[in-house]
């Protein structure tokens, strides 16, 4: 059987309308569902509780920490994680997901697709050993095995990518992640103050996972190429404003007959 796990933080309309999607449409493959909630302020609580859900709060929220939680409360093998912005489209979503670990007793993890990077790296049979970035879990949309799970726990002591670590970590164990034709829907648009947070992340998991230094000189250069890039994106964007200014006074002035 399968638990779904879905991590949820003030997103309530997101979240009731994947918890919709899951009991109207996967209810015969699902055998429980659980929000782990960080410390949200809306009605996300309630919502949860609407559609039969476990709701759990998670106090101190890290990635790795809400991920190992998700593991902890899951009572099946087969666990699916989800952010409370995504959802399942593919009807054969979960049985696809099933026969893969059926067939495969060494499978720690599987990736569902959801973009053209999902899909390009799928369709060429590009590994996650060959590229745990694009071809290993992403903790929205992806499965991973409790069993291995609790030999490998994720970190907690990284700001971020805690996914694409325990993908390299497990794969180095001897174990496999593969894809699932099984696609899901990422649908999240982040606001600057998420973006910059998100930002900050980043750069210090590439530091922690990756050693990927930042120098003074690379600070300098990106602020730069970013001014650049406004700049052009603004002339371009004049520019093309004022072609369509032009256009509507011609075509007012020459108007073609009405059919």
């Amino acid at each position: 059987m399968i638990s779904v796990v879905i991590r949820n933080k003030n997103q309530a309309t997101a979240l009731s309308f994947l918890l919709k999607n899951l009991t109207e449409r996967y209810s015969y493959a699902i055998d429980e569902i659980i929000v782990i909630d960080n410390c949200s302020i809306d009605n996300s609580k309630e919502i949860t509780e609407k559609f039969g859900a476990r709701f759990v709060t998670i106090y101190n929220f890290s990635f790795g920490g809400s991920a190992n939680l998700c593991a902890k409360e899951a009572k099946n093998s087969i666990v699916v994680i989800f952010s409370a912005h995504s959802y399942p489209i593919s009807h054969d979503f979960f049985k696809l997901i099933q026969a893969k670990f059926e067939a495969n007793p060494n499978l720690a993890g599987l990736r569902c697709l959801h973009s053209s990077n999902d899909y390009k790296n799928f369709i060429n049979k590009i590994s996650a050993t060959i590229d745990p970035n694009k071809s290993g879990l992403i903790f929205s949309g992806s499965v991973f095995n409790k069993k291995v799970w609790e030999k490998h726990p994720f970190r907690e002591d990284v700001a971020t990518f805690e996914d694409k670590e325990w993908t390299t970590r497990v794969l180095k164990s001897g174990y496999e992640i593969d894809f699932v034709e099984s696609i899901f829907c990422y649908d999240i648009k982040r606001t600057r103050k998420q973006l910059f947070f998100r930002f900050k992340n980043d750069t210090i998991g590439n530091y922690q996972l990756w050693h990927q230094d930042v120098s003074l000189g690379n600070a300098i250069n990106g602020f730069l190429f970013s001014i650049f890039n406004l700049i052009k994106s603004f002339v371009i964007d004049l520019w093309y404003a004022f072609l369509r200014y032009l256009y509507l006074i011609k075509f007012i002035c020459d108007k073609p007959n009405e059919l």
